[in-house]
């Protein structure tokens, strides 16, 4: 059974860091890539990265871009994702998602398991 686990998120002060992490188990990492979302308050979810471990690729969305990093550790099974310089916009639930495909895919509706969500407050 897939399961994704995100965990990591915090209040964070502007200008400030965060590492998310998310979990995966019932499949490898080589077989799925991974894509996180985040929902602000009152906003769509947006999408703002993935990796594909399998092509060793990452796909960075502009408003994150500079600022993110994703990287996979396929023995450990887990997929982290990192973001500095911390906006006020940058708050919101981060979400992780896997689907069929080893590469990172361009619609939401092709990442067929999802996490619960991991709340991020960036806030003085």
């Amino acid at each position: 059974q897939v399961h994704l686990v995100e965990s990591g998120g915090d209040l964070v002060h502007p200008g400030g860091s965060l590492r998310l992490s998310c979990a995966v188990s019932g499949f490898s990492l080589d077989t799925s890539a991974i894509a996180w979302f985040r929902q602000a308050p009152g906003k769509e979810r947006e999408g703002l990265a993935c990796i594909s471990t399998y092509s060793r690729k990452t796909i960075y969305a502009d408003s994150v871009n500079g600022r993110v990093s994703l990287s996979s550790d396929i023995y450990m099974n887990v997929v982290f994702f990192e973001l500095s310089s911390l906006k006020p916009e940058d708050a919101g639930v981060y979400t992780c998602a896997a689907g069929h495909s080893p590469y990172c895919q361009s619609l939401e509706d092709e990442y067929a398991f999802w996490g619960q969500g991991t709340r991020v407050t960036v806030s003085p």
